[in-house]
């Protein structure tokens, strides 16, 4: 009965889950977001790669073009990827602190508003107002400032995003998943160059699908359907388009 004894917030933080093999520690959802960006990225990297070389493949059998468009593509995609993740998290990171330092403010020129706020988010989520206003007490007690940063803005002062982490875990990721493409398409025979990137590319496809979908949660084969589906078609067109104009500039 020991347990009782102590303030709420630490029973809830020193007591498990009813699931112990259930990871419940801070900072994994936003771990999982990085996993999850970082497929999602390499996923944009072998469709729009494979795209790119299969066009150009469709319009010459020749490896120097082949592989100056894919060199090409994979650094374009790979800096606008990163610069494209840097703007984003920098903006969200700027935001963060704009709140983080408003809160700050706030707990410092009206403490009793920001208590009587901070019980009544508890006792919005299902609790009576006698045990909102303990657990509000007891909380501010132990940390004001995380406590209205997480109940009022859903942000751990700890873990603000990283512009610089985000831009070079994104142009990784496109990056690894530019050359499966690229190398296949440039170590075959060119008789069989654009069927064996073909299947390569939607097998590739098929498993940073299924991997997506395992870190969401979601259903596997509509995930694998969708991003398989989607990169068949970019290479359709694509081809097409090498194709068309292949035989115009000829």
């Amino acid at each position: 009965m020991e347990s009782q004894k102590r303030p709420i917030h630490e029973r809830v933080q020193a007591e498990p889950a009813g699931h112990p093999d259930e990871p419940h520690g801070q900072g994994l959802s936003a771990k999982l977001n990085w996993l999850r960006a970082g497929v999602l990225g390499a996923n944009d990297g072998i469709v729009s790669t494979a795209g790119l070389v299969v066009g150009v493949a469709a319009a010459t059998t020749e490896r120097g073009p082949i592989f100056t468009a894919g060199v090409a593509g994979l650094a374009a995609g790979a800096v606008s990827m990163a610069l494209g993740e840097y703007v984003s998290v920098s903006t969200q990171r700027d935001t963060e602190r704009s709140l983080l330092a408003k809160e700050r403010t706030e707990l410092a020129e009206t403490p009793a508003a920001e208590l009587a706020e901070l019980a009544g988010l508890y006792e919005a989520k299902g609790l009576s107002p006698a045990t909102a206003m303990t657990v509000a007490k007891e909380l501010t007690e132990h940390d004001a400032f995380a406590a209205h940063a997480d109940a009022e803005l859903g942000i751990d002062p700890n873990e603000l995003t990283n512009p610089w982490q985000a831009a070079g875990s994104s142009a990784v990721s496109f990056t690894i998943g530019a050359l499966l493409p690229l190398i296949a398409i440039l170590v075959t025979p060119a008789t069989v160059r654009i069927p064996v990137t073909f299947v390569a590319v939607l097998v590739a496809l098929a498993l940073t699908g299924s991997i997506s979908a395992r870190l969401g949660g979601s259903d596997r084969g509509r995930a694998v359907l969708r991003v398989v589906l989607g990169g068949a078609l970019a290479m359709v067109v694509t081809y097409a388009i090498g194709q068309l104009f292949g035989g115009v500039a000829g």
